[in-house]
């Protein structure tokens, strides 16, 4: 007679696995849900972009604001401004207040979502404090931004050719996971500048087009700080920035970055930064790289186009 263990393992091979499948679907079941909802907008769930749109529309959507707060948070926490209009594909930016009302340093983190929830997926955020748990100080008050723009498709999709309003609600939270938390010091005026996250908005919102070492679509940054405007070697500029009268400080930088096409008339910079703190971190970033060695001279080739 044979052995029916060969037998068995058929059977109940197959059903470990099964079982296995359902068991890593239960635990991962909280990530796969946020990335479902990420990916559609599935109810209100906002997009995070990492950089600014590129088409824009002479058509308008008011964007409100809500908030609120748990009952065992004692901050206050409001926005600056109850609604604003903005064109689609216009990058906006708005503040939220909020203040430590306790005596002890708390860690709070906000759940967030818009309405209509058809509007979810065209509702992209590039700054949030939405996006990490976040410390204020006892009696601490803060600032906070959030630069949103609302994509041009948003007018085409017919679930939303009645709506005139989207509101983006945000709720703080007693954070469960402290130790992860930010400072929200840092969106203070005299905030010390923070290079590591700078790099990390270098990677996230510039490399896309800049690289520190060669010229990609926009010249090459190593050693920008200090330099004449319009003379990295082998870049394309445009004539507005060649014949510009500026070397580049951290000062300068800041308002390039801000609004580059109002700080140097003709110029063909497509990209903004509205918050200051982002803006002063990414330029500690390029400070620091600047201090480091010297542009390799093969990095010096020419390239076509240019964008600036």
């Amino acid at each position: 007679m044979e052995p029916r263990y060969p037998k068995h393992l058929n059977v109940l091979l197959p059903c470990f696995v099964v079982l296995g499948i359902m068991a890593g679907l239960v635990a991962y079941a909280p990530e796969l849900y946020r990335a479902f909802c990420g990916a559609t907008g599935y109810g209100g769930t906002t997009q995070r972009a990492y950089s600014d749109p590129t088409t824009s529309s002479d058509q308008t959507v008011t964007v409100a604001f809500d908030s609120n707060v748990a009952p065992d948070l004692p901050w206050r926490f409001e926005p600056e401004q109850r609604s604003v209009t903005v064109r689609l594909g216009e990058q906006k930016l708005v503040f939220f207040t909020a203040e430590n009302l306790g005596s002890e340093s708390i860690v709070a983190h906000a759940t967030f979502n818009v309405t209509p929830e058809t509007s979810g997926a065209y509702f992209n955020k590039i700054q949030c404090f939405c996006f990490n748990e976040e410390r204020l100080g006892p009696h601490q008050k803060v600032e906070m931004p959030v630069v949103f723009y609302v994509d041009p498709a948003f007018a085409k999709d017919s679930d939303n050719a009645q709506v005139d309003t989207i509101t983006l609600s945000y709720t703080l939270l007693r954070s469960v996971n402290p130790d992860q938390a930010k400072n929200l010091a840092r969106f203070e005026a005299n905030a010390t500048p923070d290079a590591i996250h700078g790099e990390q908005l270098f990677t996230q919102r510039c490399s896309a087009c800049h690289a520190l070492d060669s010229n990609k679509t926009g010249p090459m940054l190593r050693g920008v700080v200090g330099r004449k405007a319009g003379s990295a070697a082998g870049y394309h500029y445009s004539q507005a920035l060649q014949s510009a009268a500026l070397t580049w400080s951290t000062d300068s930088l800041d308002r390039w970055l801000a609004d580059p096409k109002s700080f140097v008339p003709g110029v063909r910079m497509p990209v903004r930064v509205l918050d200051a703190p982002s803006r002063r971190d990414l330029v500690a970033y390029l400070q620091k790289v600047s201090q480091g060695r010297d542009n390799p001279a093969d990095s010096n080739r020419p390239v076509s186009g240019g964008e600036y």
